[in-house]
């Protein structure tokens, strides 16, 4: 799953979206800036909500706060995203539980960035 469109993603370097984004990009993955200021980030054109992205998307990574989250996977079901990731302490049971109807694969409360170095 190489498209990620990442909410949330901004360009304030302390917020973990950035960093998250950035070690992405480092990995091989396209990630797509999703704000409402539309910015570009690390080099990719920003977008103020996903269906505005041109294009598929594989994961789209959810910075967003628990309860704006379920607007943003049902947003994710209707462009025919792959999967979502609701990031650490982000929780909302049944926008997974949507999620998965649909077929989507889901992760919630953990960071990639943390499961990459995993791996390492």
């Amino acid at each position: 799953m190489k498209t990620w469109a990442v909410v949330g993603l901004g360009n304030n370097p302390e917020r973990a979206a950035f960093g998250v984004a950035k070690l992405l990009q480092d990995k091989g993955h396209r990630i797509i800036p999703v704000y409402p200021r539309a910015e570009t980030v690390h080099g990719e054109v920003g977008y103020k909500t996903l269906s505005e992205i041109p294009g598929p998307v594989d994961v789209v990574d959810c910075f967003v706060n628990s309860t704006l989250v379920g607007k943003v996977v049902d947003e994710a079901i209707a462009i025919g995203a792959k999967a979502v990731w609701l990031q650490l302490d982000v929780i909302d049971n049944d926008a997974i539980a949507r999620a998965q109807a649909a077929g989507l694969i889901t992760v919630m409360d953990r960071c990639p960035a943390i499961e990459y170095r995993k791996k390492s």
